[in-house]
């Protein structure tokens, strides 16, 4: 099977190095808890006067390097890997910030090791890539293409009001991926 796993939210915690920059930065304003978000775009649950602090946070310096792993995610891929499939990273950019791109490279290197590093996709439209299977945290992914992928959705707060697709999470993944008997679902 052709596995395609986003980073940002789904193996690289965002949203956890988000609040805690944020914290720091203004212990004085109002943030929003992780499971009381409601868009995918952080800027969009602040008040619109913090429009350019939230923007702010992912261009602060290694801001992509500090995320911390989202638990069970890279025993997941690990395991992926064990069952023989072809996973690869396929993850977007933010092109406004210089450093984002070396940053994700440099966590690949971090928590899963150089031999990860040849198997990211650095893609602004993920329809342009193939693969079986896209886990991914955006409610909905869009762009030029027809997927040849199924969308199956990484669960977060801000996508649960999304029942279009499958979703998982890293302790689920074997029961929404494998049909019981250890084979891709509907093989």
């Amino acid at each position: 099977m052709n596995i395609l796993v986003d980073l940002d939210n789904t193996l690289a915690d965002f949203e956890g190095n988000f609040i805690r920059v944020w914290r720091e930065r203004y212990p004085d304003l109002p943030w929003v808890p992780r499971e009381e978000r409601q868009h995918f775009y952080q800027y969009k649950d602040y008040p619109a006067k913090y429009k350019k602090q939230v923007r702010a946070i992912a261009a602060t310096e290694a801001f992509f390097c500090d995320l911390d792993p989202i638990p069970g995610g890279l025993e997941a891929l690990q395991a992926m890997e064990d069952l023989g499939w072809n996973v690869h990273i396929c993850t977007s950019s933010y092109y406004n910030y210089v450093e984002c791109v070396s940053c994700k490279f440099a966590w690949v290197e971090e928590h899963l090791g150089h031999h990860w590093q040849k198997r990211m996709i650095i893609a602004a439209d993920k329809t342009l890539v193939r693969g079986e299977v896209l886990i991914d945290d955006r409610p909905y992914i869009k762009g030029d293409f027809t997927p040849t992928w199924e969308y199956i959705l990484f669960d977060q707060p801000y996508n649960r009001q999304n029942g279009e697709f499958r979703r998982l999470d890293w302790f689920n993944w074997r029961e929404v991926l494998l049909d019981g008997k250890g084979t891709p679902d509907g093989q």
